[in-house]
């Protein structure tokens, strides 16, 4: 039996705007995935850590306080340093795109920017969970 895609939503650092956090954990819930969001005002340590204790298929970051350049790259730091390697990390937020080739090139699969639908967000969650996990989306 395939068990339901378990995703940490996060928002980590000093950023407290966590309103778009909260629309997409809900609808990545409603789109039958099980969803940690991990509250305002976290540190990498602690995503990573409630990734690693809830079994997760992915971390989501919601960034906009411009500290996306040492977050994301933190993370997926902490997460090769617990072989997290099959946990997809991606997010979203006020990124530049100049700074999305860099943080891509630190193991962040995907940034969502501003106007980016939560179909799409679904969607690309089902399908990238699916090719890690060796299965048809």
């Amino acid at each position: 039996m395939k068990r339901p895609i378990r995703v940490v939503v996060a928002k980590a650092g000093l950023d407290g705007h966590d309103r778009g956090a909260k629309v997409v954990a809900r609808a990545l819930r409603d789109a039958g995935m099980e969803v940690i969001y991990t509250g305002v005002h976290q540190t990498p340590e602690q995503v990573v850590e409630t990734a690693l204790q809830e079994d997760a298929d992915a971390i989501g970051l919601s960034l906009l306080s411009g500290a996306h350049n040492y977050i994301f790259p933190r993370i997926a730091e902490l997460m090769k340093e617990k072989g997290m390697d099959d946990v997809l990390l991606f997010g979203g937020g006020i990124i530049p795109e100049d700074d999305i080739v860099a943080l891509r090139a630190h193991g962040v699969e995907r940034i969502f920017q501003p106007g980016a639908s939560l179909e799409e967000i679904t969607t690309y969650l089902r399908e990238a969970v699916a090719k890690r996990r060796g299965q048809p989306a």
